[in-house]
Formats: C-alpha cells, structure tokens, sequence
C-alpha cells in the first residue's frame, strides 16, 4: 500500500471515536513486535488508516536490531516472545540513547503487572483482547513523548478542547520508566486518556 505521508495533514477518526479526532502531520514510523499474523495485520491496518508508516519484527532480537537504525518513534510489541522479552528494547533504546516510546500488547496482565512495565519503561499497556482499536490513538501519544526527545515528527493529537499535548519538559526517567504527564490510575489505556483528554480546562 502506499502512504502518503511526509508533509500532508489530514484529519480522520478512529474506531472507537468518542469524540477524539486525529490529525497526522509528517510521518511516524511504527515497528510492530508479534507473532500472530492477524493480530498484526489488523495493527497494520490501524496504523495505515492514520497515515502511520509502520514495519513489523517476528522477534525480540530482529526488533532490537531494527530499532538501532533510530527510524522508529514508537514500538508496538508483545511482552513475551520466544527469544525474549519487550525489556530488551528497553535496553536498547537507553543504551543507544534512542527516543521511542514502547508500548505493550499484552493479555491477562493484572495490576501489578501493569504497573511494572510501565516502571521498567513502557509508555503503555494494552490489552490486546478489546483495546486493540486504540492502539492508533496510543501510538500517536507515544509520538509525542518521542518527538520530545528528539525521535522525528510526532502525530498531533488534539484534546477535546483543541489543545495538544505538552512540548516540553518530558524525558525519560533515569529508571528507564516514561514520563508521568501521560500516567493514571487504573490500568489499560490511562496515558491514552490522559494524553487526549487531560488537558481540558487548562
């Protein structure tokens, strides 16, 4: 399929809406990790609806050796594979001092889970059996936060009430773990609805 990305802007939805609209400038390179073609031909699909350029990695090690290159802002990735784990990217991305963000497609992970990886240096976790239509919306938050540590153009994701997110003052933690601004309470998908809604009323 060919994407047309570098310096169009347009504005689309994405499933579920509510009310959030999306408008995409420049281009964003997304590196998918997983091993269930369906699972990543459906990411595929998302990304390309929101003009998202996006690659896809059928192993931890593959990815870690992409992610090098420093042409990807976000990594959409599974926790667990054969080879092993997301934290390796995590690794990378502080050894090379590389600015992507990572976020996490996992299932049955519980609170503490949760928890963890975000303080081990996810910028998210999703639950890959019904938040998989917000893994857009996610990446384009995760943009952001890449975008600010100098990752390439970030996809502009306007509040409800027109503002976007902050563009300053965001790095990652000494501990590896993503900047606060984008976390909240409760588990799956909090810095998504932090990222497009916290910025009401300010």
């Amino acid at each position: 399929m060919s994407l047309k990305t570098r310096g169009q802007e347009t504005t689309v939805e994405t499933e579920p809406s509510a009310g959030l609209t999306m408008r995409i400038p420049g281009e964003t390179r997304i590196l998918i990790v997983n091993g269930d073609n369906s699972e990543t031909d459906r990411l595929k699909t998302l990304f390309a609806g929101v003009w998202f350029m996006s690659e896809t990695a059928k192993g931890i090690t593959d990815a870690c050796e992409a992610a090098k290159s420093g042409r990807f802002q976000v990594v959409v990735s599974v926790p667990q594979m054969s080879d092993g784990s997301w934290r390796r990217l995590i690794d990378v991305a502080n050894h090379y001092d590389l600015g992507f963000e990572v976020i996490l497609l996992a299932r049955n992970f519980d609170f503490t889970e949760w928890g963890d990886a975000l303080n081990d240096g996810a910028f998210d976790v999703l639950d890959a059996a019904h938040e998989l239509p917000k893994a857009a919306q996610a990446a384009a938050c995760a943009s952001w936060a890449a975008y600010l540590r100098g990752a390439g153009p970030p996809a502009t994701v306007p509040t409800q009430s027109g503002q976007s997110p902050p563009a300053s003052g965001v790095t990652r933690p000494s501990g590896g773990s993503s900047p606060d601004l984008y976390r909240g309470p409760t588990p799956f998908g909090s810095r998504l609805r932090t990222c497009t809604e916290g910025q009401e009323g300010k």
